[in-house]
């Protein structure tokens, strides 16, 4: 079973959005259908207003709910906060995004703010002796597979970058084609990364479904417990991508692939340091740098 995450454990059914649905009666799964299908309009309600919008009453509502696998309301209503989020459009995350103000500075100052909470709650949840763990797998793995397409691919790059120069030996996986060649090649030596946020992306959903049946481990980058990264994977972690705007804010995710690279770079720094010496010659002196 994939590693909990703190934010989750004990607390939220690990399933899918079908699976939950389908534990219960035809009868209920239409009293209940409308909320999942459009949680951004639920969320914020007590079970007598859920119950009141959907006509039913608040007993049933609370029935349903621990039927389908939550042991409170308020956990339901946690599951539909995260829901939302990971069902939100550009359009919906434009469109809700508006200040009282409404001028640019105050939107500035809006982004930086949401910026600062992404990272804040990144620092609360983080457990570093789960970092630990995973650095000595990093160095355990016979490859590195980078999984991620879309606006993660930009992670990709990254996250690649430092890698190859901490001296491992990293393959990315950008496009549909090549994640599906790359994934028949790894074994239960290898180490996967997926990093995908929201609904989660196909092909790296089915990459890491793929990856998993070759036997190699899975580690999902993601925002929410219920993706199906974080379902998929071995383990996960979570960091957040919530913005005021349209897109994605890829500023907690960033840094928590910094966190994972300087615990990679000083779990053996005797060996990062000869690699940093071979580079410094051509970091100072090389082609690639402009000189004045």
């Amino acid at each position: 079973m994939p590693k909990a995450t703190s934010a989750n454990k004990g607390r939220v059914p690990r399933a899918s959005l079908g699976e939950l649905i389908g534990r219960l009666t035809r009868k209920r799964q239409e009293v209940i259908r409308p909320v999942l299908e459009n949680p951004r309009e639920f969320v914020l309600l007590s079970v007598r207003s859920m119950a009141d919008k959907l006509n039913s009453d608040p007993a049933t509502t609370v029935r349903i709910v621990r039927r389908m696998g939550f042991p409170s309301y308020r956990d339901f209503q946690k599951f539909l906060h995260d829901l939302s989020i990971a069902h939100a459009t550009s359009f919906d995350l434009m469109r809700s995004g508006s200040t009282h103000d409404g001028n640019i500075p105050s939107y500035a100052r809006k982004s930086l703010e949401q910026d600062s909470k992404n990272l804040q709650g990144l620092r609360n949840s983080l457990e570093y002796a789960r970092i630990e763990k995973l650095t000595r797998r990093v160095y355990k793995a016979n490859r590195i597979l980078l999984i991620g397409g879309d606006l993660a691919s930009s992670l990709v790059t990254y996250f690649e970058y430092h890698l190859a120069l901490l001296g491992f030996t990293v393959l990315t996986a950008t496009t549909p084609g090549r994640t599906a060649h790359l994934v028949r090649m790894l074994g239960r030596r290898d180490l996967v990364f997926a990093l995908s946020f929201r609904r989660g992306l196909r092909q790296t959903v089915e990459g890491i479904q793929q990856a998993k049946a070759q036997k190699a481990y899975c580690v999902g980058i993601t925002d929410t417990f219920i993706s199906p990264v974080a379902r998929f994977c071995d383990e996960s972690f979570l960091a957040s991508v919530e913005t005021t705007s349209f897109g994605a804010s890829y500023s907690a995710p960033m840094a928590l692939l910094n966190v994972i690279l300087v615990a990679c770079a000083n779990y053996r720094r005797s060996r990062t340091l000869a690699l940093m010496r071979e580079a410094d010659k051509e970091q100072r002196l090389g082609f690639r740098w402009y000189q004045t």
